[in-house]
Order: structure tokens, then C-alpha cells, then sequence
């Protein structure tokens, strides 16, 4: 999803490489959008729904670009929130919409060099959801699919199977959604000011 003038950092759930990717390129930008999937934490919020969270004007801008997006906190943390205890627990404790791996890492970073800084995120499974086994442990470093992970998880427990066809659906509506919504923020996804 790089443009001319945008630099693209993937987070993959690897906060140390992703923190060291945003310092070697947050010289000379003009701010850090945390764009991606996340978990919803707000019962209500939907895969393919719009969390916004950040700087104010820069937020309002996301809010009005994105159809449907709703402006709240995103709480950030270095691991998957995959069950639904969790995500209510979470809920509970910091009135956050929706919950990311990135965020929190990329707010920090923007923090440090004074940049503004926004979030964009689309929910990939409800707060009622509970990701299976094979999908706490599929994804890769780098943000993609761990096939032998997950195929090591489905011969383990194979009654996953349900559950994991649907976290699959729902996260290709999020996907989906994402490319959407890339499309709508423009060239400078709806830039600060």
C-alpha cells in the first residue's frame, strides 16, 4: 500500500523490529499512522468496521473519510488479545473500541520525535469472538501466514476447524475493508494538517 511520499512499515506482532524500523525512518516525516486490523473491544463493533484514534484533526479527517468509523481509544499490547475474556477485560479497564499489536509501539515512536500520530483500524473479530488455536499461533513475524503453524494446530485438534473457517471469513472482510479504506484516505491517507 506504499504511495509516492508515504513510507511503509509492516508490524507483523514483532514490536522490537517494528519500533526500530519507525526510528530509522521517523527523521524528516511529517507524522505515523498506525493503519491495519485490530480486535474489537466494544461489544457492537463488527469485522470490516472503522476504529479512529489519535491527534484530533488528524482523526476527524480518518473519521470523515471512512464511512462508519467510529472515534476511540485503541489499547496496544505486544501480544495477540485472542479470547473473549480478555477482550472484555480489557474493555472494562480502558473504555478502548478495539485492540492492536502496533499502536501503541508506533504512538510511542511519534511521541519521541514530537510527530503527530493517528490510528486507523479495521476490525478483523468481534469481542464475543475467541480466536482458535491455529489462528493465535498463524501469523508470522513479518505479518504473514505461518501455513505449517496452523496445519500443526488443525492435526492437533481438528474440531478447530469450524471456528477457524470463520475467523478466516472475517478477517477477508476486514482485509477488504482495508483496501476500501486506503483507497478512500487519498494519497496522503488523510495527512496531518
Amino acid at each position: 500500500m506504499a504511495r509516492p511520499g508515504v513510507q511503509v512499515v509492516a508490524g507483523g506482532g514483532d514490536s522490537a523490529r517494528l519500533q526500530a524500523e519507525l526510528h530509522r525512518k521517523a527523521v524528516g516525516v511529517a507524522g505515523i499512522l498506525s493503519i491495519g486490523i485490530a480486535g474489537a473491544l466494544a461489544p457492537g463493533l463488527r469485522p470490516g468496521d472503522w476504529v479512529v484514534d489519535g491527534e484530533p484533526a488528524w482523526a476527524a479527517r480518518l473519521e470523515a473519510a471512512l464511512p462508519g468509523a467510529r472515534r476511540g481509544g485503541i489499547v496496544g499490547q505486544d501480544r495477540m488479545a485472542a479470547d473473549s475474556a480478555e477482550k472484555a477485560a480489557l474493555h472494562w479497564a480502558t473504555g478502548a473500541l478495539a485492540v492492536d499489536m502496533e499502536s501503541h509501539v508506533a504512538a510511542r515512536v511519534a511521541g519521541r520525535y514530537g510527530l503527530p500520530f493517528a490510528a486507523a483500524r479495521v476490525i478483523s473479530d468481534g469481542a464475543d469472538q475467541s480466536l482458535p488455536p491455529a489462528a493465535r499461533v498463524g501469523m508470522r513475524p513479518d505479518g504473514g501466514m505461518d501455513l505449517p503453524a496452523v496445519l500443526l494446530s488443525l492435526v492437533r485438534n481438528p474440531l478447530q476447524l469450524p471456528a477457524l473457517i470463520r475467523t478466516g471469513w472475517e478477517a477477508e472482510r476486514a482485509f477488504r475493508a482495508l483496501l476500501r479504506g486506503h483507497d478512500r484516505l487519498g494519497p496522503g491517507l488523510a495527512g496531518p494538517g
